[in-house]
């Protein structure tokens, strides 16, 4: 099987239910941003040491499958694997489980003290953007109240666990 087609040479692409649009819609924009953030994931869990960790994070990207087939598909009957409130419900089970295993701290924190923690931080970042992305493409079609959820709570869960993961806090001192 090839890898390229030739029919997005002229800068338009296939969404999942084969509907054309151009590779720069806000949609494409939506999952594409979905897709990187899969792959930073994946590039965390290569520094996780912890078993744990490494299941979660493995599990949410495969929950972000799900999200990007979603967001990839402007008839909703084409594709019927929509996250739903027990993902979201999951995240917000391991947001708590690792905020409660460190202190509360109520400075910013500087990134970075480990690969691990660092690269789950690039990871938060590039989940607020994805976010910023299907809001704006929620204001131009239908978007699924529960992904946008999903999201933001997903950006919550990779916090928690990368200040987890920095082991010693380094925080900002503004004086």
């Amino acid at each position: 099987m090839k890898i390229y087609t030739k029919t997005g040479d002229k800068g338009d692409t296939s969404l999942y239910d084969g509907t054309r649009v151009a590779k720069d819609d806000v949609r494409v924009e939506s999952y594409g941003t979905i897709d990187e953030l899969t792959s930073v994931i994946g590039l965390a869990k290569t520094f996780v040491e912890d078993e744990q960790i490494q299941r979660l994070l493995h599990a949410w990207q495969k929950d972000l499958f799900r999200v990007a087939g979603e967001l990839a598909t402007t008839d909703a009957s084409k594709f019927p694997h929509r996250i739903s409130e027990a993902e979201t419900a999951s995240l917000e089970v391991a947001i708590d489980e690792y905020i409660a295993r460190m202190p509360q701290v109520d400075k910013f924190i500087v990134p970075g003290n480990t690969q691990a923690s660092a690269a789950l931080h690039v990871a938060r970042t590039v989940c607020r953007r994805a976010e910023r992305r299907i809001l704006t493409l929620s204001r131009h079609t239908a978007v699924s109240a529960e992904l946008i959820k999903y999201v933001n709570r997903l950006s919550d869960a990779l916090y928690a666990v990368a200040r987890f993961l920095e082991g010693q806090q380094i925080y900002v001192d503004w004086k």
